[in-house]
């Protein structure tokens, strides 16, 4: 008798234990997805990545917008749609850093209407934009300030 209660008493002990351990490698989990994702994460959760964004209202449907990603996990194009179809379009470039260089935009003709050429500090933020009317003559300045308080 003794020993069947011993046995049963440990069988115990070792089933709260085991229900501990996974309990704790369960919240380690949660505490892991819970965490803001890196740079590096979001990029690769968008590699070669086509969103759609669809509105509706009642029966009818229509897409909103289209936004495509590139094997490293950038923003490639950008297109916004109204109810007629197109209506802005935008295209990305990246340099050798990665940074985005430069943004083409077009029209619902698909005629550029402006480009955006881009300049970054050291810490990779951006430093100033240039925008440019379609025939190249620059149109405007951006200039970015940063500041911690």
């Amino acid at each position: 008798m003794k020993k069947l209660l011993f046995s049963f008493v440990l069988l115990l002990l070792c089933n709260i234990h085991s229900e501990n351990i996974f309990a704790q490698e369960q919240t380690q989990t949660q505490v892991y997805q819970n965490r803001p994702a890196t740079i590096e994460e979001k990029r690769e959760r968008r590699q070669n990545r086509v969103v759609k964004e669809w509105n509706t209202e009642g029966r009818r449907k229509w897409m909103d917008r289209l936004t495509v990603y590139d094997p490293e996990g950038r923003k490639i194009e950008d297109i916004e749609y109204a109810n007629y179809g197109q209506k802005i379009r935008i295209v990305f470039e990246y340099g050798e850093d990665g940074k985005c260089i430069k943004e083409i935009e077009y029209n619902d003709k698909n005629k550029v209407v402006r480009i955006r050429k881009f300049e970054h500090n050291p810490d990779g933020t951006k430093k100033t934009q240039y925008n440019y009317l379609p025939n190249g003559k620059l149109f405007s300045t951006k200039v970015f300030e940063y500041s911690y308080r």
